[in-house]
């Protein structure tokens, strides 16, 4: 199926999943054309532990999201995320020739801001700019054109550790794929959930995934603050698992079905059953005491989130309150646990400024694979340029032989 339409795909490599989202570039933005999921098995806490199982799993995931596309993927845009992630803020200053900003200028200073001392096992992943001042003129956005003689920078760097930056690339390319690049999580799914206007009036989001929450923090409609924390809805599982006795996979599927974050919400005590381990009986627990082995958690993932906040010094940032997202936010109850401990309005954020499958990815646990494509229709149209075709035999066989080859020379 033939279309002129460049495609972008985001490749979200979680704890628990591993999602491939397919978009098609239309006139009015991007179409979602096709999804794939399917678990993932070789990562701890948003770092790749197992290169094989991971490799396998990413592979699933895209074949399932070709089928639905009617493409053949070679280049994705990559989430990274994971309790090495470090990000601080940096500022640069320099003098504008000719007493008007140009490119260069611009450049320069941004340059200068990022001229930190960074160490050998970290790379930077990200320099966003926050604001620009001109001769102590602040709040500056786009400063080309403007006259001047002294030009400030105020930048977010994001870094990463190295290592764990070049497993996730090598995995994508022994799945046959190329990484066009490598995008922090909790700003892929800020651009998929946030709305422009609560970032300039100043908003948190926080995506609590399989194994990693993160956290993004804008204000003045620019980045403010990024974080990672090492829990996730895998340790809900885990703690239900442990608690009840009960295996994994039970536990998952009980905590999606009767979870609620907090017993204060329960509109009933139930009953259930609950499968054991080792061929025993089924037993039958009541619904109090799951939502009792669920709270403590939640609680503190919350909690460590707020801290965080408190800690960069922008509680009193954020009056648009607080959005939750990913697959671990659809949690009943969590909402209203998050306005108590917050003190702030909560809502759940689910994708939005898109089309095509539009009903299929409006849920947070597609929160950052529509994220990456949004980030990477951006990148796209600020380069213009064409990096898919769609299903050729021959080209692709051709590109993926030279993908091949180059994979075999650098890593043989």
């Amino acid at each position: 199926m033939a279309r002129k339409d460049e495609l972008i795909v985001g490749l979200d490599i979680g704890t628990t999943k591993i999602c491939a989202v397919v978009s098609e570039k239309t006139e009015n933005g991007i179409d979602i054309v096709g999804i794939g999921t399917h678990p993932s098995r070789g990562l701890r806490k948003g770092v790749v532990v197992d290169i094989d199982a991971t490799v396998n799993s990413i592979k699933n995931a895209v074949e399932e999201a070709e089928l639905m596309a009617d493409c053949e993927i070679t280049s994705v845009y990559a989430g990274i995320a994971g309790g090495h992630i470090r990000a601080f803020n940096s500022h640069g200053v320099v003098a504008v020739k000719d007493q008007e900003v140009r490119e260069i200028d611009v450049k320069r200073v941004i340059d200068a801001a990022k001229a930190v001392a960074i160490p050998m096992d970290r790379e930077v992943i990200h320099v966003i700019p926050q604001e620009f001042i001109i001769d102590d003129q602040d709040g500056i956005r786009e400063p080309l054109g403007m006259s001047g003689v002294r030009l400030e920078a105020k930048i977010h760097i994001v870094t990463a550790a190295v290592t764990s930056a070049q497993n996730i690339i090598k995995c994508c390319n022994r799945a046959g794929l190329n990484v066009i690049d490598i995008v922090l999580e909790p700003l892929a799914s800020a651009q998929a959930v946030l709305a422009g206007d609560e970032k300039d009036l100043g908003v948190c989001m926080i995506d609590i995934g399989g194994g990693t929450t993160d956290i993004a923090v804008f204000s003045d409609g620019s980045i403010k603050e990024t974080s990672v924390l090492g829990l996730g809805g895998y340790h809900l599982s885990n703690d239900i698992a442990v608690g009840l006795r009960t295996p994994f996979d039970e536990a998952e599927r009980i905590k999606k079905k009767f979870g609620v974050a907090s017993a204060r919400y329960l509109p009933g005590d139930d009953i259930l059953t609950v499968p054991s381990v080792g061929g025993r009986r089924p037993r039958e627990v009541s619904r109090k005491i799951l939502c009792e082995i669920i709270e403590p958690r939640v609680e503190e993932i919350l909690t460590l989130a707020h801290q965080e906040l408190l800690r960069a010094g922008l509680e009193d940032k954020i009056p648009s309150g607080l959005v939750l997202t990913g697959g671990a936010s659809a949690l009943a109850g969590l909402t209203e646990l998050a306005e108590e401990i917050f003190e702030t309005p909560v809502r759940q954020g689910v994708p939005d400024h898109i089309g095509g499958l539009q009903d299929v990815v409006r849920s947070p646990m597609y929160a950052t694979g529509v994220g990456l494509v949004l980030f990477g229709f951006l990148q796209r149209t600020e380069h213009g340029q064409s990096l898919f075709r769609i299903r050729d035999e021959s080209i692709f066989g051709r590109v993926k032989q030279r993908m091949r080859d180059w994979f075999y020379s650098e890593f043989s």
